[in-house]
């Protein structure tokens, strides 16, 4: 077999993100103003505030009103829940996003609950996880949205084929499984506890890694001619050594390049993707707030 193509998510995101900046003139022709992404952020979180500053130059850059607020480590519950109400009641919002995980004592699913579902463009509501479940149009999670446009870009019709999913979260795992599913795959949905793995993977002709594990997914498990997309992010760190290492997937890039079509590296691949689909989905939910037809091209 020849060498797999790597699946270029970085290049494929900035031309996502130019599609999406053209088309905000003609929202802002149609509305008076341009579309709003406000991002809460709860803490001090190091990680947590390096990702929203990026969604906030990624937002300003597509031509899009970037909110952000922050909220002491030590905010209750109700002020959290309060300034998400505000947001819902903002008519120059049109996406909230709350950055995740939250300090220990508050409840996440509560205040995530708490957003309003047609500018939940996280996707994780109760109510957009029940749209997602009964095929109905409504916001979807960014990094499984992400993975795929990045299939149907290799592939094209995804009908027919066999996909495994490997973990369960809500924020990968399980809306990637519908995502698939609407898109007519015959989907195994299966975790680090799954008996046989390897066996399981072996079958698919698309594998979606997404279970937090270093290079779990071996190149013997994996179908030849297979499509990978590595939703992983690990840091192997020197022994003594905490903040340094190289980052790595959940699959073993070096021994499953060999075996298969295609597949993302990490970093490059589906990374990019998220912010990418954070600002679609803006733009998305920008349109439908205001009547209009979605966005051609996005």
């Amino acid at each position: 077999m020849t060498a797999a193509a790597v699946i270029d998510g970085k290049a494929f995101a900035a031309a996502l993100r130019d599609r999406i900046a053209a088309a905000v003139p003609d929202y802002q022709a149609a509305t008076g103003r341009a579309p709003g992404l406000a991002v809460v952020l709860v803490g001090d979180d190091p990680a947590s505030a390096v990702y929203v500053g990026s969604k906030g130059k990624a937002t300003i850059a597509a031509g899009m009103e970037s909110f952000e607020y922050r909220l002491p480590a030590d905010a209750a519950q109700e002020d959290v829940e309060a300034l998400l109400k505000q947001l819902n009641a903002d008519e120059k919002v049109d996406g909230i996003l709350l950055q995740l995980p939250l300090p220990s004592h508050l409840d996440e699913q509560a205040a995530v609950g708490t957003i309003d579902p047609n500018k939940d463009v996280d996707g994780l509501t109760p109510v957009s996880t029940g749209r997602l479940a009964l095929g109905i149009d409504g916001l979807v999670p960014c990094t499984p949205l992400g993975s795929l446009m990045l299939l149907q870009d290799q592939l094209g019709d995804l009908s027919g084929l066999e996909a495994v999913v490997i973990g369960r979260s809500i924020l990968v795992g399980k809306p990637m499984a519908q995502l698939l599913l609407g898109a007519n795959c015959t989907v195994t949905l299966a975790h680090s506890r799954t008996r046989d793995l390897p066996d399981i993977v072996r079958r698919a002709d698309i594998v979606v890694a997404a279970v937090g594990r270093a290079e779990m997914v071996k190149g013997d498990w994996l179908k030849p001619g297979a499509v990978v997309i590595d939703v992983g992010i690990n840091r192997l760190a020197p022994a003594g050594e905490e903040t340094k290492g190289r980052l790595v997937g959940d699959v073993d890039y070096g021994s499953a390049e060999p075996h298969v079509r295609a597949i993302t590296p990490v970093p490059g691949g589906v990374g990019p993707m998220t912010i990418a689909c954070l600002l679609r989905n803006t733009l998305v939910a920008a349109h439908r707030r205001a009547g209009l037809p979605d966005p051609k091209g996005v």
